[in-house]
């Protein structure tokens, strides 16, 4: 994780909530942020982690640094009581980074509703409820300060963006997820706030990948979705095979565009592909 050097830093000073923010890509997003003088709100299900990180912040950037709030996005009343600590604490949201999703892999012709409402639920409908509470807080800071800017990024997927054979409820809830983007910035820009989503390629280092357990590596070695596949590497290699540039995407190809996002003026409800060219649009 770098510095922002050799133009302004955009997010300097600046009072960011990151929703899944205890590991993967959302905890390597918050230590950029803090690392880069911004102010960060980790919101996540994961206390001991949360509170872990929280801690290291802390203590390599200053006590008021950043602070772990509780927050499960499947649950409304938690959502809404996150962000109204947050205000609490902080005073204000200047970005709000929404990086939670969840993985259950498997045919459609034997997959359970269950599941599928509980993909829907974290995937798509807690950015929703996120969303909700984020924008009136947002949309009260432009009213006082009509030149106040803000941002809402989703941490989306290259799924969203294309189907995904035997991950289909990951994939529906990920192209929801682009929808509900680019509705909210229809309507958000008259509150000075621009909202756009990111959608990384495999990022094969994070946990959504490489949990020993529940990641999509072993999940798709069991679903039977490389042919041929025997073990966890096989997958890995297989999927390494079909990125032009013959790598997973990192949480910091994902930070140079959501640095880009917050960056620039002219840009709202576009969800830009960080792929390594596996897709090419």
């Amino acid at each position: 994780m770098k510095k922002v050097k050799g133009r302004p830093n955009p997010i300097d000073g600046k009072v960011t909530v990151v929703v899944g923010g205890a590991s993967g890509i959302g905890k390597g997003i918050a230590l950029n942020f803090a690392l880069n003088n911004a102010y960060v709100a980790v919101l996540d299900i994961a206390r001991d982690a949360g509170e872990k990180l929280v801690s290291e912040i802390n203590k390599s950037f200053g006590k008021e640094r950043a602070k772990f709030i509780y927050c499960d996005v499947s649950v409304e009343e938690t959502i809404k009581d996150a962000f109204r600590e947050v205000v609490h604490v902080f005073s204000g949201i200047d970005v709000l980074i929404y990086s939670v999703g969840i993985v259950k892999a498997g045919s459609v012709k034997d997959y359970s509703l269950e599941d599928f409402e509980l993909v829907t639920k974290i995937n798509y409908t807690g950015y929703f409820l996120c969303v909700k509470y984020a924008a009136s807080i947002m949309a009260e800071q432009h009213r006082r300060d009509p030149s106040r800017i803000m941002d809402i990024i989703q941490i989306n997927s290259k799924s969203g963006l294309q189907g995904s054979e035997r991950n289909f409820a990951y994939s529906g809830s990920k192209f929801g997820g682009i929808g509900l983007t680019q509705s909210f910035a229809l309507e958000l820009w008259k509150d000075g706030i621009k909202v756009n989503a990111v959608c990384p390629g495999n990022v094969f280092d994070s946990p959504l990948w490489s949990d020993a357990k529940n990641g999509l590596f072993v999940q798709y070695l069991k679903a039977g979705k490389v042919p041929g596949a025997k073990t966890v590497e096989d997958v890995r290699r297989y999927y390494e095979s079909k990125v032009p540039m013959g790598r997973g995407c990192t949480v910091e190809d994902i930070l140079c565009t959501v640095y880009y996002l917050i960056e620039q003026k002219y840009e709202t409800g576009q969800a830009i592909l960080v792929a390594g060219g596996q897709i090419m649009r």
